[in-house]
């Protein structure tokens, strides 16, 4: 199993510019694409060990006259990330596709990569797909585990869970991104049958190796009970190590701990200032979280408009539980001038996607005619909708409109 410190013992020897490469091979097996950022970190910590600085890295390559397809990628990602010259991803772009043109299967990959997420070009998962298809072909285990992920997620492809697991469980010995997806589908029960222990041992092997999303989903094991027996304490130190990884999702996670004081000491305050960071990072989780320490006034003094304006940032991403606060603002003038009307059509839009809440809620708009027509019909269609589901509200104000009578005859 590749780490950053069987990298370092691996490299050194080498010739600088050949060792160069291999770390960015190796350490692509290490991190999700949202953290290839440190891969970066990893090629100039690599260049000060061998006593060079980084733009040596970048004039070296760049003044050779004859290239070769490492040369290429080196150059391109250097230019992606900024090592030893000025970011350039229109150009990083350019270097890779040197290399995938030349039929070399890591280049394959990372012109893969840049069209999968828009990396100096537009954004075509349909050719992502196929150069994944290619260089997993030549036996590129980054690409075999990012193909996985196409499939997983219908990316350019047709969602395919079964042939996800498969390429998951093919490299998941040499590649920690596919060990720790590999648990993802057993957690799950993508294309496999659900075993929340091999999830966690998974998970346990890809934290060995310091893989700081797998470190994130162990404390989520811990935390919930998932293949092994609940443990706050070290879900908390798991999270507490992942948010040191720059993990945001333990970030936010670690701050829960803090604010309900599991694992840990209760400290809002703490809590308060790890939301702050994941909010601003744009978690949409974290904003919801940060919006209720300004509502009731945990970490923070009370900000009912600060508040309002952190539920309004989720809500527009789509955060389900930020869009019924919102309404809620509107509703009772929490944060903003309360507006009936607004609240009714917010309302509306969530009873329709299925929440509960919101269509007992919406019954009693159109039942008092707060910022509609006032609409009886609408109501009892409403409540009879929500009491199916459960709700001992809407069954209780079914009552008193039966009871009452109200002009509706029960059937």
């Amino acid at each position: 199993m590749s780490s950053t410190s069987s990298i370092q013992k691996k490299t050194a020897p080498l010739e600088w510019l050949e060792g160069a490469s291999i770390v960015i091979k190796e350490s692509l097996a290490l991190f999700p694409v949202s953290e290839y950022a440190k891969v970066a970190d990893l090629v100039k910590k690599y260049l000060i060990r061998n006593q060079k600085k980084p733009e040596d890295l970048f004039n070296c390559l760049k003044n050779k006259s004859i290239k070769h397809s490492i040369d290429h990628i080196i150059l391109g990602f250097s230019l992606e990330h900024g090592i030893g010259t000025v970011p350039n991803v229109a150009k990083a772009f350019l270097e890779y596709q040197k290399a995938a043109n030349a039929e070399d299967s890591f280049g394959q990959f990372f012109l893969g990569y840049c069209y999968n997420n828009g990396i100096g070009t537009s954004q075509d998962r349909g050719k992502a797909f196929k150069l994944y298809s290619k260089a997993a072909e030549a036996g590129d285990t980054n690409a075999q585990y990012n193909l996985a992920l196409c499939y997983r997620n219908g990316w350019g492809t047709t969602k395919n869970e079964e042939k996800a697991f498969e390429l998951c469980s093919k490299v998941a010995e040499v590649n920690t991104n596919a060990q720790y997806g590999l648990g993802h589908c057993y957690l799950s029960g993508w294309g496999t049958t659900k075993n929340e222990e091999k999830a966690f041992e998974l998970y346990s092997k890809a934290t060995e190796a310091g893989h700081t999303s797998a470190q994130y989903s162990l404390g989520l094991c811990y935390r919930n009970g998932w293949g092994t027996t609940k443990n706050n304490e070290k879900a908390f130190e798991l999270y507490l190590k992942a948010t040191e990884g720059g993990n945001l999702l333990a970030q936010t996670n670690l701050a829960s701990c803090y604010l309900k004081g599991w694992g840990t000491t209760k400290n809002e305050e703490k809590a308060f200032e790890l939301y702050s960071k994941s909010a601003e990072a744009g978690r949409t989780n974290a904003q919801y979280n940060l919006a209720l320490c300004y509502r009731h006034g945990k970490g923070t003094t009370k900000n009912d408009e600060k508040a309002f304006e952190l539920y309004l940032k989720a809500a527009e991403a789509g955060h389900r539980k930020a869009q019924y606060d919102l309404i809620i603002c509107y509703r009772y003038g929490w944060g903003t001038t309360k507006n009936l009307e607004k609240a009714f059509k917010l309302y509306l839009k969530a009873a329709e996607a299925g929440d509960k809440n919101a269509q007992l809620d919406l019954g009693l708009f159109y039942q008092n005619g707060w910022g509609t027509t006032k609409n009886l019909a609408n109501a009892l269609k409403l409540y009879l909708k929500a009491a199916k589901a459960g709700n001992k509200m809407a069954k209780y104000n079914l009552k008193l409109i039966f009871h009452s009578g109200l002009g509706i005859t029960r059937n």
